[in-house]
């Protein structure tokens, strides 16, 4: 379904989907209260949600949207203004699952819409024959490793709505520094970085060269760039770097979580929530083969379990459960030195 106030946008929209065999488009709504009255009639799968619209705005009709069809995922069409920024970072927070910038005029071209049908399928999920088994022995839980010196966290596609329901769960005592590479268009990062301190009551700052690794903050990867983490005597650093990673991502998960390996001798848990892809993957081994810890989101929970169904499917994950459990779970498995 779309719901967006331009005809124009819709119409382009409505070509661009109607040309696949997989999708079909429902319903098409010019404002949030008809597309409300759209969804009582119809199926939906995947809504296509602006924000800026007179009348009922999409931040208002985005909870009304997802309680009255629960399994409905919403693409948000964010503008590139900086109130476009903010809006869209807070839709996530809530539970939209995913963003796509609105192009300015003529930038609905093929790569945009390979993009945007590439969100539409991840985000409908697995068909049947694609889904995970979910009889036991395909997952074979692994023991805890050391003692973690930080949490290193991943996440993609329906991952900001994970965060913030893992983050509350995390007490103000519990000090380790806490390490985010999430992907998001490079204008929303700073946005997202004041919504992750909104969420966990911690000072969160922006990964660069030689920003210091405190207990009790937060530091997550800018969104030009890879988060790496360098050990410099007693004092763990940031650094940034810049080359093509196997994911295709930037910011990507695997040079945080390989780095962080390295640096604190595989004292990391390393933390894999919502997202498309493998990103993430190769990291998460060398976690594991230094000694540390991984983590991952449930099938369940997940806007899109591909992150954390790599680690799962390949038996590195010590937990598989819903953010907020996992946070609890991470908590009595971190030790008293994780605490002040």
């Amino acid at each position: 379904m779309l719901i967006d106030d331009s005809l124009t946008v819709r119409t382009v929209f409505s070509r661009m989907i109607e040309r696949e065999s997989d999708m079909t488009i429902v319903a098409s709504a010019s404002t949030a209260e008809r597309g409300l009255e759209e969804l009582r009639r119809h199926q939906v799968d995947v809504i296509l949600l602006d924000l800026e619209m007179p009348g009922m705005g999409g931040i208002e009709a985005l909870p009304k949207l997802l309680k009255a069809s629960p399994r409905t995922k919403v693409l948000v069409i964010s503008s590139l203004t900086a109130a476009g920024a903010e809006h869209t970072v807070q839709a996530l927070r809530m539970g939209a699952a995913d963003t796509m910038l609105k192009p300015r005029p003529g930038g609905f071209n093929d790569d945009y819409r390979g993009q945007l049908l590439g969100k539409i399928r991840a985000l409908k999920g697995l068909a049947p024959y694609e889904q995970p088994l979910r009889a036991a022995s395909k997952w074979t839980e692994r023991r805890v490793g050391k003692k973690p010196q930080l949490l290193a966290i991943g996440a993609s596609t329906g991952g900001i709505h994970a965060l913030n329901l893992f983050l509350r769960q995390v007490p103000a005592n519990f000090d380790l520094p806490i390490l985010i590479t999430q992907h998001l268009p490079e204008s929303f990062i700073p946005v997202f970085a004041k919504q992750m301190e909104a969420a966990s009551g911690r000072r969160a700052l922006l990964a660069g060269e030689d920003v210091e690794i405190r207990r009790g903050m937060i530091v997550i990867a800018p969104g030009h760039g890879h988060m790496v983490v360098r050990r410099r005597g007693s004092q763990l650093l940031t650094g940034l770097a810049f080359n093509p990673v196997k994911s295709g991502c930037t910011p990507s998960v695997d040079p945080m979580f390989e780095t962080s390996a390295e640096a604190c001798e595989g004292k990391v848990a390393g933390i894999l929530l919502s997202g498309m892809g493998r990103d993430g993957t190769d990291g998460a081994d060398a976690i594991i083969n230094a000694g540390g810890t991984m983590y991952a989101q449930n099938a369940e929970s997940c806007a899109v379990w591909g992150m954390p169904r790599a680690v799962t499917e390949s038996s590195l994950a010590s937990a598989i459960l819903p953010p907020a459990e996992l946070a609890e779970k991470i908590l009595s498995d971190a030790g008293a030195d994780a605490w002040r």
